[in-house]
């Protein structure tokens, strides 16, 4: 069975990961895929992250900061570095920095604001507007993956956040090959891609909520056919 790992500590109180599961069947059923998920807490992580050997897929899901934050940076970085398909959504794409920066951007001592004793270096600070409970429009760079998974087209999406990447290391992660390819109107980043890997994106928003509509999300089933793609 190909099996997603949920990387994050389940809360059935909060929207995100009450939204989740359901997304995910959503998208099994309109792909036609088989797909099983599995909760994997934060701190059953160590180094290396052996828990999530026969895992075709990583979603590093929201509410942060985590049990473990180490649990969660090795999670992404197997992902990253064994090119598991990978989705990071609202603090999943918060972490997904810290790992870049730590172990390809060259800034060891990465950190997020939101986490005392992080990390020197805060490459995830507060929003100049937070964005809990609100919702915007999105639109993707020409060229991107997230611009051919949306169609070419902008989007509305859903956020419960209140941090985002520090624009003073911006130019240092895309110069080690971070894509910045979602942005919201005023041009602040809402998303991210690695151009070099099979699938690794992630979001300041939340596709998952979508699910609370009963509605189809085009990302999570980009993610779904990707997993599948990689258990095969």
């Amino acid at each position: 069975m190909r099996k997603i790992a949920l990387v994050g500590d389940h809360n059935p109180e909060v929207v995100a990961h009450a939204a989740i599961p359901r997304a995910l069947e959503l998208a099994c059923g309109f792909t036609g895929l088989r797909l099983d998920w599995r909760w994997i807490g934060t701190e059953r992580i160590a180094d290396g992250a052996a828990v999530l050997d026969g895992f075709s897929g990583v979603w590093v899901v929201p509410a942060s900061p985590y049990r473990s934050l180490g649990g969660a940076l090795a999670a992404i970085r197997r992902a990253r570095e064994q090119g598991l398909p990978f989705l990071g959504t609202c603090g999943g794409f918060q972490h997904a920095l810290i790992e870049f920066a730590r172990n390809v951007a060259g800034l060891p001592d990465a950190g997020h604001a939101e986490i005392p004793g992080s990390g020197a270096n805060e490459v995830v600070t507060p929003l100049t507007c937070a964005l809990v409970e609100q919702s915007g429009d999105i639109s993707f760079l020409p060229g991107s993956r997230l611009h051919t998974i949306f169609g070419g087209r902008p989007t509305r999406e859903g956020y419960h956040c209140s941090y985002g990447v520090n624009p003073a290391h911006r130019a240092q992660l895309a110069a080690a090959g971070l894509g910045f390819t979602g942005f919201d109107p005023q041009g602040d980043i809402r998303a991210a891609e690695l151009p070099s890997h099979p699938f690794f994106i992630g979001t300041l928003f939340q596709p998952e909520r979508s699910a609370l509509r009963q509605e189809q999300h085009p990302l999570v089933q980009a993610f779904v056919r990707a997993v599948a793609a990689a258990a095969r």
